[in-house]
């Protein structure tokens, strides 16, 4: 981040890897926010982060690194879930309005972020938990948009930015169908069990999956990671809605996780240069030294 933060001056980052891994000691494990949020804090820079399998393990839970997240950054609109929203270890449920000029009555844009749990319970009885966004997440979408438009009008005016950090299981059929010139980027990893939500394949991530389609407009991409050597999109024709591999969790894990020779570390970046929500953001990959690659616009003309 202190490499890449300088060069490409954002405004707001998204934080979508696993943050860290609960196998580290108890005593330590919700100072290490502290250091994962510095960069961010000393750049003055809004952010949002959403949390991984990873970050619900024997001595962590999403719930304590959002609170302690919070608790160190003044500029972190990470936020919790309200009260049967969510599932067990799926508080990182929210959105995060933003708007063209600081005065406007209603945002062009709005980045939403669904907890996708997985992992484990905390001590002292671990068990495994569900490995998808639990379904009372899709109420919380509907009564969430129709309070929207109540508020600033249909969904249509503005665009919107989806983020899970597992993919929904519907990414599994995609792979198959990838061209190298018309989905650019790392495709390293095959999709298997445990590379998508609802592992089992029993239908559990559903509805989310149709919620979100269905009450959300203008969805320029819904982005995830957890599979950490793909970076490509590609449209999801049932849906009609462009998905993508952040692939930041690949760029970073050479400090921590698998890794291969000439995956990079970097970023995925997204640039929007028109407030109409139908016009599509740029977005491509930007590694640690400066190279980019995989760039295409998100917007309705991309593959069909």
């Amino acid at each position: 981040m202190r490499a890449v933060l300088p060069d490409e001056r954002p405004d707001y980052v998204f934080a979508s890897p696993t943050i860290l891994c609960g196998y580290t000691f108890k005593e330590n494990a919700t100072t290490l926010i502290d250091e994962i949020v510095a960069p961010l804090n000393s750049a003055k820079i809004p952010f949002s982060s959403s949390h991984g399998n990873h970050d619900n393990q024997a001595n962590i839970t999403h719930l304590e690194e959002i609170m302690r997240e919070q608790q160190v950054s003044p500029l972190s609109y990470t936020r919790i879930a309200p009260p049967g929203v969510g599932g067990e270890g799926g508080p990182g449920n929210y959105w995060v309005p933003v708007y063209r000029n600081s005065a406007d009555r209603a945002p062009v844009l709005i980045l939403w972020f669904f907890d996708s749990r997985g992992g484990v319970s905390p001590n002292p009885n671990p068990t495994a938990l569900p490995d998808w966004v639990d379904a009372s997440v899709s109420d919380w979408i509907k009564s969430e948009t129709e309070a929207m438009e109540a508020e600033w009008g249909p969904m249509s005016d503005r665009g919107a930015l989806a983020f899970v950090h597992i993919p929904p299981h519907v990414v599994s059929t995609l792979q198959a169908k990838l061209d190298p010139t018309r989905n650019p980027g790392l495709n390293a990893n095959s999709l298997g069990s445990g590379s998508v939500q609802d592992s089992s394949s029993t239908g559990q991530d559903g509805p989310f999956w149709d919620a979100l389609n269905l009450h959300v407009k203008n969805i320029h991409a819904v982005i995830s990671g957890h599979v950490h050597g793909n970076e490509w999109c590609i449209r999801e024709q049932v849906k009609d809605v462009i998905f993508c591999f952040d692939n930041i969790l690949a760029k970073f894990n050479r400090y921590g996780g698998y890794d291969d020779d000439g995956w990079g570390h970097g970023v995925r970046n997204i640039q929007f240069s028109s407030p109409n929500p139908q016009a599509g953001p740029e977005t491509w990959i930007r590694l640690e030294d400066g190279e980019t690659r995989a760039r295409i616009t998100l917007n309705q003309q991309y593959k069909r």
